[in-house]
């Protein structure tokens, strides 16, 4: 198209898919036969460096403390592995049209404009712009559409029950959940996990990776049904590992997680039953799957109104604003008087060239780059000052009430001290440096108590000051995905080996240490510690009698 003004240039735009053949052919011919001044592609400077075989810039350490940058990555991660599987079913490497313009391009002699918003602002504004309920449809939809709803089912049931395992001690009583039942569950997890660590160990010298694991975990599981839980066997010698509080949690969270594991599986079952988040059966819905629509007007428009739907927010960070921000740059370039050649994706192309049309409709640059603010009320910020005054105030109405110094310091050093193992733990089980596992511990009984901050935030921190991490290992992430012969646990520890992966665990980790934590301290540690104050109900009636000292104390000195 050419609607530029006497004296300007001229601004063709060819729309592609990224994993499509036919595209880089047409690409390859297009620039060929237009031979322009400047061949304009759809890349940022990092993704260009990583496409010609460079290294894209690492994260830098002081962004990980920002909050957002770990989701961030992870959903760039889960779009860049939906893309690399269709390319893989094509045979075609996502984004093989941008290289065959470059390369076309230096072949004949052309300068190349790399025209399109740097990849990390554009998923740092596409996590802003989702909202919760969003980000959560996008993690299930992707999830469900790469593994069985059953297998996924009993992730998130295990997630669930790590939180139900706390409720089950703190009111398993009035449901029949009696002192015998969880000794005999502890004892069964404790004898199970024993049981199956040896028997992997020796089946793993005759079977493979896979088959030695499943050996273990049902050898283990058998005996510690069996032996532990039916016939008592071990009992003692557990409870006097543990103690009476040790075998409540291990029992408790042994239960809720079961039942968490129970229901994800049923419910993944009947979400199979029913062919809903069914994943795709062998490669048929590939093979009937036209390449050509991906780059055809109408279908390409009723695949972005169907994302619109789905988000509007991400729809405009991933879409319009990227429309926007390379239009500026066409622009400059049709406005020096150059002769253009854009190589886009399809779903860019009508909004491009309206605004090519339209130059005046663009919005301003600056609203386009930096750091996206998202609309409504902070509730999050809320969230956070909220728990942070309940925690003060805790401590303030026991003060309040009478408790003594002595007893209020050794709460919080209960609390400071739950936190500080549980993260500390989980954050070096992820692979952590010790150092970097320790700050985690330190800060997490603070952290614990704004959810606006994270202790994963600085575990990650200190990692990433001795582990470069950068975009580029999300395709080392997605090769592995795509590994169907690898043995799992094999898979696992390469994946583990991917500094982002690691990341990402280990900042996950640490966080999930502290949650765990904060469950425990008030479910079981609280009633021991205030056991000769009545326990939780106890600590309760104390609180209210300090909010009504506290009242008194106000109104005297106010009359």
């Amino acid at each position: 198209m050419n609607d530029s003004s006497p004296g300007e240039g001229h601004v063709r735009v060819v729309g592609t898919a990224h994993v499509s053949a036919d595209s880089v052919r047409e690409v390859e011919e297009t620039v060929r036969e237009e031979r322009p001044d400047v061949v304009a592609v759809e890349l940022d400077e990092g993704r260009y460096r990583q496409m010609k075989g460079g290294t894209p810039d690492d994260i830098e350490a002081r962004d990980l403390l920002r909050g957002n940058t770990v989701f961030q990555f992870i959903a760039y991660w889960m779009l860049s592995y939906v893309q690399s599987q269709m390319g893989d079913k094509f045979d075609v490497k996502p984004g093989a049209d941008m290289l065959a313009a470059v390369e076309t391009a230096e072949e004949e002699g052309l300068d190349v404009a790399l025209v399109d918003r740097d990849i990390q602002v554009t998923i740092q504004r596409f996590w802003r712009r989702m909202g919760t309920l969003e980000k959560i449809r996008m993690a299930g939809d992707l999830l469900f559409g790469v593994a069985d709803a059953r297998g996924v089912g009993a992730v998130l049931g295990i997630a669930v029950g790590v939180f139900l395992g706390p409720l089950v001690g703190l009111f398993g009583g009035a449901v029949g959940v009696t002192d015998l039942l969880l000794t005999r569950t502890a004892t069964a997890a404790v004898l199970g996990a024993a049981a199956a660590y040896m028997l992997y160990t020796v089946a793993s010298f005759s079977l493979d990776g896979d088959d030695a694991v499943l050996a273990g975990l049902g050898g283990g599981a058998a005996i510690g049904i069996v032996a532990g839980f039916g016939l008592g066997i071990g009992t003692g010698l557990v409870s006097g590992i543990l103690g009476s509080l040790g075998t409540a949690i291990v029992g408790s969270l042994v239960i809720g997680v079961l039942a968490g594991v129970v229901v994800g599986i049923t419910a993944g079952a009947v979400l199979n039953a029913f062919g809903l988040f069914a994943p795709a059966e062998g490669d048929a819905d590939y093979e009937e799957f036209d390449m050509a629509e991906l780059t055809d007007g109408d279908v390409v428009s009723a695949m972005m109104e169907e994302f619109r739907r789905f988000s509007p927010g991400g729809a405009e960070a991933l879409i319009d604003e990227r429309d926007a921000y390379i239009a500026h740059q066409l622009v400059a370039l049709r406005q020096s008087g150059r002769h253009v050649v854009a190589i886009v994706g399809a779903g860019h192309r009508e909004g491009i060239e309206n605004y090519l049309e339209h130059p005046e409709t663009l919005p301003p640059m600056e609203s386009l780059v930096g750091v996206a603010e998202k609309d409504g009320f902070p509730w999050g910020k809320l969230l956070g000052f909220g728990v942070t005054a309940v925690f003060v105030a805790f401590f303030v109405l026991l003060a309040m009430a009478g408790v003594g110094n002595e007893r209020l310091l050794t709460i919080f050093g209960a609390w400071f001290l739950i936190n500080g193992v549980f993260a500390a733990a989980l954050a070096k089980v992820a692979g952590a440096r010790w150092t970097s596992a320790l700050v985690g511990g330190l800060v997490a009984w603070m952290t614990s108590i704004n959810p606006l901050l994270a202790p994963g935030w600085f575990t990650g921190y200190v990692e990433l000051r001795h582990t470069p991490v950068n975009v580029g290992d999300i395709g080392k992430l997605n090769e592995l995905l795509s590994d169907e012969e690898t043995p799992i646990v094999e898979l696992v520890g390469q994946m583990f080996d991917v500094p982002l992966f690691k990341l990402i665990m280990v900042v996950a980790m640490t966080n999930i240490g502290s949650i765990i934590a904060s469950f425990l301290f008030v479910t079981y540690v609280i009633p021991v510690i205030a056991s000769d104050l009545g326990g939780i109900a106890g600590v309760t009636n104390l609180m209210f009698e300090g909010a009504r000292n506290s009242a008194d104390l106000i109104w005297r000195s106010l009359t």
